[in-house]
């Protein structure tokens, strides 16, 4: 038997640990959807994967994201009401800052904050420090595959008071999540934590994926070959585990997106979690970044090799691609 709970006083908002459940148009959808993308495009997609992003910072430079406000209400383990007595300061990770939507609102509010921010795009990073509120004395920003570019050159180790991870460890390969995560777990003071919030199983980006989008079980390319993998609960809680995180909370957030201009009501589906590293745990920081092998290419026979002719959606309306494709902001407010 599946728990809900209303979440918080927003619209539309249930928390429950388990997926929702599908319409029988959506099992049939997903049943004929079995053949994958061919293991050639499959390197070429992971290859380029960061020139894809670099190309979609160029194209919608610092005005794709909403700045998320939203985080101070669902992660309050990041914040507190700050002593003018005390210098204490709390040290934050933002993986995959973007252009700065998460870290900028929250240097404003709150004074006793320093960030580090790191993405895979360069251009994206080179947004952030052009930002009139970038200040090198209270953020440092860098370029970082954090699936293999070891942050302790950038970040003392066992440093960190929170990293937070917003739709950023979906983007990476199945193969290559555990690598990242244990990248991070290195510069994470023992008690530590990670506050995630990813796509979910079931998510309505998910199910309007066309064939010849698939890469393998749960994990899509986009139209503009960007990737996105859609989480179970367990699913990602064991694979923390493996990377040496202990879990505090799991659970889907379930909700939905109005978008008026295009009389459009879909079910969004969110992973949203907190895990902490051991206060017992000091990592070695010398210790190799491990890849593991999770995602098996299972080719069929009939294959769609365009993987841009059929997809989410062309890019004439922004607002509407942000609600249906993206949504890295999950609370926009649709004219």
């Amino acid at each position: 038997m599946c728990e809900e709970s209303n979440k918080k006083p927003f619209p539309f908002q249930i928390s429950s640990v388990c997926p929702r459940n599908l319409t029988e148009e959506e099992k049939i959808k997903l049943e004929k959807d079995k053949n994958v993308i061919s293991e050639f495009k499959q390197n070429k997609l992971e290859k380029e994967a960061q020139k894809n992003w670099d190309l979609f910072y160029k194209r919608n430079t610092t005005k794709f994201f909403k700045d998320r406000h939203w985080t101070k209400r669902e992660f309050s383990d990041l914040f507190y009401e700050e002593d003018e007595q005390t210098e204490d300061c709390k040290t934050i990770l933002e993986v995959g800052c973007g252009v700065g939507n998460f870290l900028f609102p929250l240097l404003e509010e709150f004074k006793k904050l320093y960030f580090y921010a790191c993405d895979f795009s360069i251009r994206a990073v080179q947004f952030v420090k052009e930002n009139s509120l970038y200040n090198p004395d209270r953020c440092h920003a860098f370029q970082c595959d954090i699936t293999c570019d070891d942050l302790c050159k950038e970040i003392p180790p066992d440093s960190v008071d929170a990293v937070s991870m917003i739709f950023v460890l979906s983007a990476i390969h199945p193969d290559k999540m555990v690598a990242a995560l244990k990248n991070i777990l290195k510069i994470l003071k023992p008690g530590g934590c990670i506050l995630f919030r990813d796509y979910g199983l079931y998510d309505h980006a998910m199910l309007r994926f066309g064939p010849g989008h698939k890469l393998c079980e749960n994990f899509y390319v986009r139209q503009d070959g960007t990737r996105a993998y859609y989480f179970k609960t367990d699913e990602l809680t064991l694979l923390m585990e493996s990377a040496g995180y202990s879990c505090v909370n799991c659970e889907y957030i379930q909700r939905e997106t109005v978008n008026k201009k295009e009389g459009l009501c879909v079910p969004r589906i969110f992973v949203q979690a907190k895990f902490i590293k051991s206060i017992a745990d000091k990592v070695n920081s010398s210790q190799p970044i491990e890849v593991s092998k999770t995602c098996e290419y299972t080719t069929g026979d009939k294959q769609e090799e365009n993987i841009t002719s059929k997809g989410e959606g062309n890019n004439t309306d922004i607002q509407s691609r942000v609600v249906l494709d993206y949504c890295w902001s999950p609370w926009l407010k649709i004219a």
